[in-house]
């Protein structure tokens, strides 16, 4: 079931999302409702908070072919190489604008799986960029935050002109 945005500036996206305990079913059809609106965006990752679960899932997808959706369950980055990726990212919680962000290449990234099985991960290119802005979500913060100031009011700015 596909699930609506939560809007900027609702103040669950400012609030850190809470630890999931046991991988139930229930959680299981949170990831399903998760990537079939991640799909309809059509985005490459979404988190939990965005649609307004304030628990720590997130779901990503950077795959060309598609339905290749890696389910996450309290993701944490544990490595984080030097080497960065610039990528123009943007979120459907703040439609219409969008910016370029600076983020590490590659990270390795711990979490508990939808068969409820800690591991790591190592993700590259856009599924380590996806991967960051996701968790970026998880602990109530946007990609903006990422920008300059001048560079993030100027964001916000174009985006309060667009909405009226």
């Amino acid at each position: 079931m596909r699930r609506p945005f939560v809007m900027w500036p609702d103040k669950r996206l400012r609030t850190a999302a809470g630890d999931v305990g046991a991988i139930t079913d229930e959680i299981r059809a949170i990831w399903d409702d998760m990537i079939e609106t991640m799909d309809a965006m059509p985005g490459v990752g979404l988190a939990a908070p965005q649609i307004g679960v304030m628990l720590r899932l997130a779901v990503v997808d950077a795959s060309d072919a598609r339905r290749q959706a890696i389910r996450m369950a309290n993701p944490e980055i544990i490595a984080a190489s030097q080497a960065v990726h610039d990528h123009e990212e943007a979120s459907p919680n703040l439609p219409g604008v969008w910016a370029k962000v600076t983020r590490p290449a590659v990270v390795t990234v711990a979490f508990t799986d939808h068969h409820g099985m800690r591991v790591r991960q190592e993700f590259t290119g856009l599924w380590a960029t996806s991967v960051q802005h996701q968790i970026d979500h998880l602990a109530g913060q946007m990609y903006f935050d990422r920008l300059s100031k001048v560079k993030r009011n100027m964001l916000l700015k174009r985006a309060l002109k667009g909405a009226r």
